[in-house]
């Protein structure tokens, strides 16, 4: 019955993010600021992650090539179909819910510990508005996000296959380009949106209905890590039956 009331609660916390919205030339500055912390201040992680897991999956497909008759393209389709429909969004997704959804529950948890969010009620505003909705547009940019780790996951396997001397560039680009459907952009898009609410928002809500002190942020922070991976990992088979099953 917990559960069932945390996610009432969820839902209940969605509908109030959009009531009573703050001033625009207020919000402006949050949304950037937002931007600047969540999507941009990851960058760097997602890119140094991209581009050695698209290399790792560059190698052990060309190490499981044993059968001479199996050409060697084969190893930049298998690259580019990883990368594009599960590592790029999916690995990335979780490793931003560790990164992106710790900060926001500790930091959302830390003013309500510290009682901010209280003195925003008194002073009129709508607390979750302020809070939460610029991170949630400001996530709306995750895809941007995936289309750079899905060209460096992409680059990092050409680079492993090629001056690994396990592939020649040219049957690396000839696997890239074999039987590409473009639709399996569109669903990895698809899926970094929803996989981007998801990590605005399920940590925003532990962190915002967090009760305790200094010691709870910490454990709340846990506790948002663990069900954001959960929920995205769920969701994320529920969208490939439906876009692709």
């Amino acid at each position: 019955m917990n559960y069932l009331a945390s996610i009432g609660s969820y839902f209940i916390m969605i509908k109030e993010v959009f009531k009573k919205p703050t001033k625009w030339s207020i919000m402006k500055t949050l949304i950037l600021k937002e931007i600047d912390e969540l999507v941009y201040g990851s960058m760097g992680i997602i890119i140094f992650i991209s581009f050695f897991i698209g290399g790792v999956v560059s190698i052990q497909t060309a190490l499981n090539i044993t059968n001479p008759l199996i050409p060697r393209n084969l190893i930049g389709f298998a690259t580019r179909q990883s990368v594009i429909l599960e590592f790029a969004p999916t690995f990335t997704s979780i490793i931003m819910a560790g990164k992106v959804g710790s900060y926001i529950t500790s930091s959302i948890g830390t003013m309500r510990v510290t009682e901010q969010i209280d003195a925003l009620e008194i002073m009129g505003v709508n607390s979750l508005n302020y809070l939460v909705f610029p991170k949630i547009i400001a996530m709306l940019f995750y895809p941007f996000v995936i289309a750079i780790a899905m060209y460096v996951g992409i680059f990092g396997g050409w680079t492993a296959g090629v001056f690994g001397g396990f592939s020649s560039s040219a049957d690396f680009v000839e696997g890239l380009q074999l039987d590409f459907i473009p639709f399996h952009v569109t669903y990895s898009f698809v899926k970094s949106i929803v996989f981007a609410l998801i990590i605005a928002t399920i940590p925003s809500f532990h962190g915002y209905y967090m009760k305790g002190g200094a010691l709870e942020v910490g454990k709340a922070s846990t506790t948002a890590f663990v069900w954001t991976s959960v929920v995205i990992i769920i969701v994320n088979y529920i969208l490939t039956q439906l876009l692709l099953g």
